[in-house]
C-alpha cells in the first residue's frame, strides 16, 4: 500500500531521476504517452480522462535540483459557448519546471523564501501530474468556439443559427400589440 505523501514509481506521471544523480549538467530525455488524469481542463473544455497525452521531456540536473522542460501534446474536447456544439482543440504547450532537492527547499524555507509553488523531489522521484495540470489548463481557451464567427443559438427558440442562416421569427413590437387585436376583429367583421 502506498503511504500518503509518497509517490508510486509505477505511475505514468512519476519520473525517476536516479540515473542523473546530483551531477549538474547530466541530462536525459524521456518520451512517453500517458493517459490523461481526471479533470485535466475546465467546465467547458478539457482533455478527456484516459485520452492520450504525449510528453516529450528533457530532465537536467542543476545545482538546485532537476529542471524538467519539454512539450505536452493532446486533444481537448469541449462545447462551444455560443451554440453548445462540439469543439476539438489540439493542445501543444511548453512545460518548464524546477524540482528542488528537499534540503534546498528546507534551506529556502528557513531563509524565509516563501515560494508557494515549489515542487520538491521525493527521493529520486518527480510527480509530474500537478505541473501537467498547471501547464495544460491555462493554455485551454477560456471561451471555446466551434468557429470564430459562430452565430450561436436563436434567443427565441434555441435553433442553431449556423444551420439556418436565414432563421428568423416574426416579432411584434409590444407597443403595437393592442392594435393587433383590432386587426383581428376587423378581419372577423369583413368575413361576416
Amino acid at each position: 500500500m502506498q503511504r500518503p505523501g509518497h509517490l508510486d514509481p509505477r505511475s505514468p506521471f512519476v519520473l525517476d531521476t536516479h540515473e542523473l544523480g546530483r551531477r549538474p549538467g547530466s541530462m536525459r530525455t524521456d518520451e512517453r504517452t500517458v493517459p490523461a488524469p481526471a479533470d485535466l481542463g475546465t467546465d467547458v473544455i478539457g482533455i478527456p480522462e484516459g485520452d492520450d497525452v504525449e510528453l516529450d521531456l528533457r530532465l537536467e540536473a542543476v545545482m538546485e535540483g532537476i529542471l524538467v522542460s519539454g512539450t505536452v501534446r493532446g486533444r481537448a474536447v469541449g462545447e462551444c459557448v455560443r451554440c453548445l456544439g462540439e469543439v476539438v482543440e489540439d493542445v501543444d504547450v511548453s512545460l518548464t519546471e524546477l524540482y528542488v532537492y528537499p534540503e534546498r527547499a528546507a534551506a529556502a524555507a528557513d531563509a524565509g523564501d516563501d515560494e508557494e509553488d515549489v515542487h520538491e523531489l521525493e527521493g529520486d522521484l518527480i510527480d509530474l501530474e500537478p505541473v501537467l495540470r498547471d501547464t495544460v489548463v491555462p493554455a485551454l481557451p477560456f471561451q471555446p468556439l466551434c468557429q470564430p464567427d459562430c452565430p450561436g443559438l436563436c434567443s427565441e427558440c434555441g435553433a442553431r443559427l449556423a444551420d439556418d442562416p436565414d432563421h428568423s421569427h416574426e416579432t411584434l413590437d409590444p407597443r403595437w400589440s393592442a392594435l393587433s387585436g383590432l386587426v383581428s376583429q376587423d378581419d372577423e367583421t369583413k368575413e361576416s
